[in-house]
């Protein structure tokens, strides 16, 4: 996997929601812009710092940043704007995220099986740099090379809930 910057209309997008998002009390997670078939998405994914994302929410968010990427008009042709949560397993791809998630359980997945034979690897997230992760995996440190993986997640143990 690759860290992630900010394409030019990502970041002219994220540049001027990013405020009106946060008024509203919510983070910009991420923001996309994608081409499927033949249709353009702009995708914009929120979280809360202290609240679960809802579907009330992301609702919430659309229709001022609906408005206001009107009036701006910065995309010159049609896209399908999608305002969604990051979810409990947000993908970890731009360095804010990891920068934010320090200190979280993430999920690591290799292209190939690592050591211990397993693709996958839960740890807390204790550093990261431009080359990879390092993770506490039950009290061991594991530097692991971002070249190694497919994706990195945070995690959340669905079955510690029941």
């Amino acid at each position: 996997m690759k860290l992630k910057k900010f394409g030019g209309t990502e970041q002219r997008i994220y540049d001027l929601i990013a405020p009106v998002v946060t008024d509203l009390g919510y983070l910009v997670w991420d923001v996309r812009y994608e081409k499927e078939g033949a249709n353009w998405y702009l995708r914009i994914f929120i979280d809360s710092e202290t609240e679960t994302i809802g579907i009330d929410d992301c609702v919430k968010v659309t229709e001022p940043v609906d408005a206001l990427l009107e009036e701006a008009d910065p995309i010159a042709q049609s896209y399908i704007l999608e305002v969604s949560s990051a979810g409990l397993e947000a993908d970890l791809v731009r360095e804010s995220h990891f920068d934010a998630c320090l200190g979280c359980q993430v999920r690591a997945r290799g292209f190939r099986p690592f050591a211990d034979g397993s693709r996958e690897i839960i740890g807390e997230l204790k550093e990261w740099d431009k080359d990879g992760i390092t993770l506490d995996v039950d009290g061991t440190e594991q530097k692991l090379a971002f070249s190694a993986l497919t994706f990195v997640k945070l995690f959340f143990d669905f079955d510690e809930t029941n």
